[in-house]
């Protein structure tokens, strides 16, 4: 493993980060905008879910 000496290891990670392509305001927004309407039809998804079964258990219950 070859050792470098600090002012290398910083020059290294300078030139590493400045390949670094950072996304604009836009693709941000839109990104954001994605994970909200995603988590919210993950929610009501389960939300169906869980009432289906909450109402095929007290279905199943109440008949004993």
């Amino acid at each position: 493993m070859a050792t470098t000496n600090p002012a290398q290891f910083l020059q290294q990670t300078r030139a590493e980060v400045a390949k670094i392509t950072w996304p604009n305001r836009r693709e941000v927004m839109i990104t954001t905008l994605m994970v909200f309407l995603l988590a919210m039809l993950a929610a009501a998804f389960f939300f169906l879910v869980d009432l289906v079964i909450r109402t095929g258990l007290t279905t199943l219950l109440s008949a004993f």
